[in-house]
C-alpha cells in the first residue's frame, strides 16, 4: 500500500456496525511498512500504522475523476 500526502485512508472499524474512520494524510514517515500521520475528519490528528487489511488508500486525484 502506498500512501502520498493528501491522499485520503479509510481506517475499517474492529467493530461490527461501526463506521469507518476516514481522514486525509498528512505526512507519510514510513511506506514499508505504512507510518503516516493523519489529520482525522474530527480535527484530530495521529500517526497511524495500519495493519495489512486495515486500510485503503484513496489518492487525492480519484475524487476529480468521477
Amino acid at each position: 500500500m502506498e500512501a502520498h500526502i493528501g491522499d485520503s485512508i479509510v481506517l475499517e472499524s474492529e467493530r461490527v456496525g461501526q463506521p469507518p474512520h476516514t481522514g486525509v494524510i498528512e505526512d507519510v514517515l514510513q511506506q514499508q511498512p505504512l507510518r503516516c500521520r493523519v489529520r482525522w475528519e474530527d480535527g484530530h490528528e495521529s500517526i497511524v500504522s495500519p495493519a495489512a487489511g486495515a486500510a485503503r488508500i484513496e489518492p487525492k486525484n480519484a475524487k476529480s475523476l468521477g
